[in-house]
C-alpha cells in the first residue's frame, strides 16, 4: 500500500512538470513567438525564457536552486558552457544558472516533444550525431551565433547517460568548438536534478536543485591537438566533483 501511494506520488509529480511546461509556454505564447521571428531578438527570449520559464518551472516543481559560483562570467563575453546530463531539470536549472545569453547545441530528437519542441527547433542549434554534414554544420551555426557576442551550451556526455553512470565519457565537440573559437570553457555540475526528476518514470522529488560554476578553463593558447588532453582535464574535474557530493 505505501508502494502504491509511492508510485501515485511519482506520476502526479510527473504530470505536474509537463503541465507546467505546457502551460507557461502556452501563457507566454505571444511573446515567444515574436523573440523568435529573427536572431536579433534572441537575447529577448532568453531573458523570457530564463525567468518567465525556467525559474518559475524550477520553483514549481519544488525545486529550489542553491548554486556556487567560483568564478563569475563576465557581462558580453562568450564561453562554452558545458554540464553533467542526467534529467530534464538540466535544461532549466542551466538558464537560470547563466545570466549570459546562450544557445543550446543538442540533439535532433527534442523537436519531437509537443510545443517544447516547436520554440527548441527555432531557437537551438540542432545535431544529427548520426551524419557527419550535420555535425559539420554545427561549427559554422557556433559561429554566426557567437558573433552575435552569444555563448554555447553542451551537454559533452552526448546524451543521457545510463543512470548508473556517474559521468560518461566526453564527446570531442565542445572542446574541438571552444579551442576553434578561443572561447573560455566553463565547467558547471549539476547535484541533484538526477534525484529530482530523472528519466525513470516513478522517481523524483521535491528539493534543492545545486550546482556549482567551477574555474574556467582558457583556451586561447591551445590548438586542436590539444582538444584530448582539455576534454579529460574538464571531465575528471567534474567527475571528481561529483564523485564526492556531500
Amino acid at each position: 500500500m505505501i508502494q502504491l501511494i509511492k508510485n501515485l506520488g511519482h506520476i502526479l509529480y510527473r504530470i505536474w512538470f509537463y503541465v507546467l511546461v505546457a502551460v507557461l509556454i502556452i501563457l507566454f505564447l505571444p511573446f515567444l513567438l515574436l523573440t523568435t521571428l529573427s536572431e536579433r531578438t534572441y537575447k529577448q527570449f532568453f531573458w523570457l525564457a530564463r525567468n518567465c520559464w525556467a525559474w518559475p518551472i524550477l520553483i514549481g516543481m519544488g525545486c529550489i536552486p542553491k548554486i556556487e559560483r567560483e568564478q563569475q562570467m563576465q557581462k558580453g563575453v562568450s564561453y562554452m558552457l558545458v554540464s553533467n546530463h542526467t534529467s530534464m531539470l538540466d535544461i532549466m536549472l542551466m538558464l537560470v544558472v547563466s545570466k549570459n545569453p546562450f544557445v543550446f547545441v543538442g540533439k535532433k530528437e527534442l523537436v519531437k516533444i509537443p510545443l517544447f519542441g516547436f520554440f527548441y527547433k527555432r531557437v537551438c542549434i540542432m545535431v544529427d550525431r548520426e551524419s557527419i554534414k550535420s555535425r559539420t554544420g554545427v561549427y559554422l551555426r557556433a559561429q554566426r551565433r557567437l558573433d552575435q557576442g552569444l555563448s554555447i551550451c553542451i551537454f559533452p556526455e552526448g546524451g543521457v547517460p545510463d543512470e548508473s553512470i556517474v559521468l560518461d565519457e566526453f564527446k570531442d565537440g565542445a572542446f574541438k568548438m571552444a579551442i576553434a573559437h578561443k572561447i573560455p570553457i566553463v565547467p558547471i555540475v549539476f547535484y541533484d536534478n538526477k534525484k529530482r526528476f530523472s528519466f525513470t518514470f516513478l522517481s523524483g522529488s521535491p528539493g534543492r536543485v545545486r550546482a556549482k560554476v567551477h574555474p574556467f578553463f582558457e583556451t586561447g593558447i591551445l590548438g586542436e591537438e590539444d582538444k584530448s588532453t582539455l576534454r579529460e582535464e574538464v571531465r575528471d574535474l567534474m567527475l571528481n566533483e561529483l564523485n564526492e557530493i556531500p
